[in-house]
């Protein structure tokens, strides 16, 4: 079996796939010991991949806003917390 891709090597999409896969194997409760920490440390590094992958993208979101001169203005998308 290949050796598993380092989670910083990993795009989102297959570390959220990976995590999904590793929380159901933890969740089924019928691991020994040492695998079930070797899942969860791997669980906790691919959680912390996709996190950064999420506030990066965050950073990259833009919005488009009218301006004075009736144009618009690329500016920082901001969420409005007031729903």
């Amino acid at each position: 079996m290949p050796k598993p891709k380092s989670p910083s090597q990993l795009a989102y999409e297959p570390a959220f796939e990976e995590l999904e896969a590793i929380v159901g194997r933890l969740e089924q409760g019928d691991l020994p010991l040492e695998e079930a920490l070797t899942l969860f440390e791997r669980g906790q590094a691919l959680a912390a991949r996709c996190s950064e992958l999420l506030e990066t993208a965050e950073l990259k979101l833009r919005q488009l806003v009218p301006d004075e001169k009736e144009g618009y203005v690329e500016a920082d998308f901001e969420i409005d917390d007031e729903a």
